[in-house]
């Protein structure tokens, strides 16, 4: 009697290891697997994390990356940056007071700041081949943008008086004719203003790292970003809500 009410526990309790002992096999056959893509460079992961410097041809950024791969070939990504804008036709100028190496560049308006947020994903168009391999990968990638503009602030001489004005004041006659040097990266952040907008980007990625787990690239790249308002960056100057630049980036992360 004991035997028979022992039996469905004994068969339940076999089940379980050969599920388990399944398991283990189908992992160790998964890692051997991953281990002779590596070996014949393929790229494989599940999830990568990176992080990028950019130079763009209007400015400069940074970036973050997250990465889940959904086929060999597909990793989604998303992605958080942070980058400024300046407008090409900004000229610093050495200060005419302050401390060695003070400067100013007359005319300038405001600060642009973009912090964006954004979906997209990797395509790999070419594996490594070996662990000294080149990976080739393409990237698009869109979303959100909040562009923040901050005020740019002189410091000028009134009637020897120093003191920090911008140019849309009552005092911008003297942002132009009795300048002595900017006023640094203190004043304005009070004044900041939000303009929403959105943005696209692509790029070519090449990854020249010879470990799997690690990356680093060099990222050449394309963007375009439009504003909900007109963005006025320096005087005399028409103000834009369309912006294009080109980009060169280093990348570095890495994959589990």
């Amino acid at each position: 009697m004991i035997a028979l009410f022992a039996l469905p526990t004994l068969v339940c309790t076999a089940q379980k290891k050969d599920e388990k002992k399944s398991r283990k096999t189908e992992k160790r056959q998964k890692y051997a697997a991953m281990a002779r893509q590596e070996e014949e460079g393929v790229l494989v992961y599940n999830r990568q994390n990176t992080f990028g410097l950019q130079l763009r041809t209007d400015g400069y950024g940074i970036f973050y990356e997250h990465g889940r791969m959904k086929t060999p070939r597909f990793t989604n990504l998303y992605m958080a940056e942070f980058t400024e804008i300046k407008h090409p036709k900004e000229h610093k100028l050495r200060a005419t007071e302050g401390a060695f190496g003070a400067s100013l560049i007359l005319g300038k308006i405001n600060y642009f700041y973009q912090f964006k947020l954004g979906f997209g994903q990797q395509y790999i168009f070419g594996q490594k081949g070996n662990k000294n391999g080149i990976a080739v990968m393409g990237i698009y990638e869109g979303g959100l943008s909040l562009g923040l503009l901050r005020p740019y602030y002189i410091d000028v001489n009134d009637n020897g008086t120093k003191r920090s004005v911008k140019y849309e004041s009552a005092d911008s006659t003297l942002f132009l004719t009795k300048y002595l040097q900017s006023s640094g990266l203190s004043k304005g952040w009070n004044e900041l203003k939000i303009r929403p907008g959105a943005f696209l980007k692509a790029a070519l990625r090449f990854d020249f790292n010879k470990y799997n787990e690690k990356v680093q690239a060099v990222q050449i790249g394309f963007s375009v970003e439009a504003y909900s308002q007109k963005i006025p960056l320096i005087i005399r100057r028409d103000p834009d809500r369309l912006f294009y630049q080109g980009h060169l980036a280093f990348v570095f992360g890495g994959r589990r």
